[in-house]
């Protein structure tokens, strides 16, 4: 169809191989050239957490695709209107977050997925951009968009067996911080409980057809969990990233060098 659609992320996925991605730190277009310029297969654009809406964020959608990077972003809520529009506007996937129960589950299903799998209407706009047909987009949209759910809350890990049991969602990403304060350890990411229910989730994600994600900040925690089955991974951001090796920098040659104190 085009250089840039459909996307291979669903295939990626399915290698059982890591699945790098890492956070667009702000909705720029030179921001995003230089994030998708890492070798990531992924982006995280966050719309949950951050100030941007779709309008700022949309030429880096179709900036990532073009790229030969998958977008995933992360909407506020699971409900129809922002999910619809965030496939529209070009994402390869969509991250619900906050996602407890197999019902809640289901609802994100119908509104990601074109009939008869849902019941998202059809108005791709993104497709005249990359030189697509809206009905190239239609008939291969079910089979190639990424419905990500977040577990992230007791209910979510008590109801897991039945949320993974339906159809219709990809992949499924576990949020250590939020979980880790539904058991009193106050984001603590680290939280023996966390840590152990991590742990039981990959043995019962390996036996679904979905994949396991997850986010962290530090790659030696990134590393860890993508050994245990938390294949599709982001890796904290190239911002993060880089203040952290400047900071390094710095301190190396104020060290070698003197500090200029006044």
């Amino acid at each position: 169809m085009s250089d840039f659609y459909p996307s291979n992320f669903r295939q990626k996925m399915a290698t059982g191989k890591a699945v790098l991605g890492t956070s667009l730190p702000a909705p720029m277009a030179h921001i995003a050239a230089q994030t998708y310029s890492t070798g990531c297969d992924w982006s995280w654009i966050d719309l949950e957490h951050s100030p941007w809406g779709l309008e700022a964020v949309y030429p880096t959608l179709l900036q990532a695709r073009m790229s030969g990077v998958a977008p995933i972003v992360r909407v506020p809520w699971n409900e129809p209107g922002i999910i619809k529009r965030a496939y529209d506007a070009g994402t390869v996937g969509v991250m619900v977050p906050q996602v407890d129960n197999p019902e809640e589950a289901a609802a994100a299903i119908s509104y990601a997925k074109y009939p008869p799998m849902g019941a998202r209407g059809i108005a791709p706009f993104f497709a005249s951009f990359l030189g697509l047909s809206g009905h190239d987009v239609v008939v291969n949209a079910n089979n190639e968009t990424v419905l990500a759910l977040q577990m992230e809350s007791a209910e979510a890990w008590e109801k897991i067996d039945e949320t993974l049991a339906l159809d219709g969602f990809e992949l499924l990403i576990l949020g250590p911080a939020d979980l880790s304060a539904a058991y009193g350890g106050e984001g603590d990411i680290h939280l023996p409980k966390v840590e152990n229910i991590m742990i039981d989730l990959a043995a019962k994600v390996k036996k679904s057809n979905k994949a396991l994600g997850s986010t962290f900040a530090d790659p030696a925690d990134a590393r860890r969990w993508i050994r245990e089955g938390y294949t599709v991974m982001n890796v904290s951001s190239p911002m993060m990233l880089g203040v952290s090796g400047l900071k390094r920098i710095f301190a190396e040659l104020r060290e070698e060098f003197g500090e200029a104190k006044v």
